[in-house]
């Protein structure tokens, strides 16, 4: 939506995610990540850390599942969002603000770890269909359906008199 603000942040699970589902069967997971800025300081030649930025964030529907899933409490994501601000008073009476994440993309940080990704099938989603996956029906670029979908290897392909000992297959 228009005037929202839209922000990536990097920092690191403070708990594991908590996974919810509202009356109407939407998932939802909220977790908590710690953000520390690192700065140089050039008068003692060292790394120091600045204060750490504390955000809650949610996360909706298939998403969230994957989120429960996926992370746990210490590891380092990157997480883009819209930030939203909620104003409230506690039990005292003083007034209160809070800034919160409504989470649209989150990830481990591969920085300092490895991920292995596994792709959800078509539907999978809590009260999707298969058109709610853009992947779904796609071809590879060479124009050939693979069976199965885009994580499985390709047929074997038999070389053809003209192009004898071409492959599709990458270099690497």
């Amino acid at each position: 939506m228009a005037g929202e603000t839209v922000i990536t942040v990097v920092g690191n699970l403070v708990d594991d995610p908590e996974l919810r589902f509202t009356p109407a069967g939407a998932a939802v997971a909220k977790f908590r990540i710690a953000s520390t800025p690192r700065v140089y300081n050039k008068t003692t030649s060292q790394w120091e850390d600045g204060e750490t930025l504390f955000l809650t964030c949610s996360v909706w529907r298939q998403a969230a599942e994957n989120v429960a899933e996926s992370l746990a409490r210490g590891v380092r994501v990157i997480v883009q969002g819209r930030l939203k601000q909620r104003s409230y008073e506690d039990r005292e009476q003083v007034k209160r603000t809070v800034y919160e994440l409504d989470v649209d993309e989150v990830g481990p940080s591969l920085a300092r770890a490895t991920a292995k990704v596994e792709k959800n099938p078509a539907g999978g989603n809590r009260g999707g269909t298969p058109t709610d996956d853009p992947w779904a029906g796609a071809k590879p670029a060479n124009g050939q359906q693979q069976s199965g979908g885009w994580g499985n290897q390709p047929a074997q392909q038999q070389p053809t008199q003209q192009g004898a000992g071409y492959s599709d297959e990458p270099p690497f």
